[in-house]
C-alpha cells in the first residue's frame, strides 16, 4: 500500500516536468487572427469586390451604392502617414470627421483621430475592428452618472433647502 502511494507521488512529479514544458510551448504560440475564416495576410491581398463579399450586409450595401471621395481621401491620408512613418514606429495621427467610415484591412496599424463633436479621440486600428464603423470607437456622449435629483427634476425637489 505504501508502494502505491509512493508511485502516485513519483507520477505527479514527472507530470509537473512535462506540464512545464507544455506551458512554455503554449506561451510562445499566438492566436492567428482570421476574419470570417480568412487570414489577415490574405485579407490584405483581396480586392474590394472580394472583401465586400466577406462584410456584413449593411457594409456590403454601403460599398455597392457609394464609397465616396471622402472615404477614398481618408484611406489615401492613412497610406501616406504609414509610408512616412519610420520602421517600427507608430504613424502620425490622421484626423477625420468621418464617423461612418467602415474599417478595412488596409487601415490596420494606423492611428485615426475620430471627431466626437468636441475633440478628436485617437483610435489605433486593430485587426478585430475590421467591418466596424470608426464612430463605434469614439464615444460622442457623456455617460449619465445617476445621483441625487437636481433642482426642477420633480415636484418634491422644490422642498430641498438651497443652503
Amino acid at each position: 500500500m505504501a508502494d502505491k502511494v509512493a508511485d502516485k507521488g513519483a507520477d505527479k512529479g514527472a507530470d509537473k516536468g512535462v506540464d512545464k514544458e507544455a506551458e512554455q510551448k503554449k506561451k510562445r504560440t499566438f492566436r492567428k487572427f482570421t476574419y470570417r475564416g480568412v487570414d489577415l495576410d490574405n485579407l490584405l491581398d483581396l480586392n474590394n469586390e472580394q472583401l465586400m463579399e466577406l462584410f456584413p450586409s449593411r457594409a456590403r450595401r454601403r460599398f455597392q451604392r457609394f464609397v465616396g471621395t471622402k472615404n477614398v481621401n481618408l484611406i489615401k491620408k492613412i497610406r501616406k502617414a504609414k509610408k512616412e512613418a519610420p520602421p517600427n514606429e507608430r504613424p502620425e495621427v490622421v484626423k477625420t470627421h468621418l464617423r461612418n467610415a467602415i474599417i478595412v484591412p488596409e487601415m490596420i496599424g494606423s492611428i485615426v483621430g475620430v471627431y466626437n463633436g468636441k475633440t478628436f479621440n485617437s483610435v489605433e486600428i486593430k485587426a478585430e475592428m475590421i467591418g466596424h464603423y470608426l464612430g463605434e470607437f469614439s464615444i460622442c456622449y457623456k455617460p449619465v452618472k445617476h445621483g441625487r435629483p437636481g433642482i426642477g427634476a420633480t415636484h418634491s425637489s422644490r422642498f430641498i433647502p438651497l443652503k
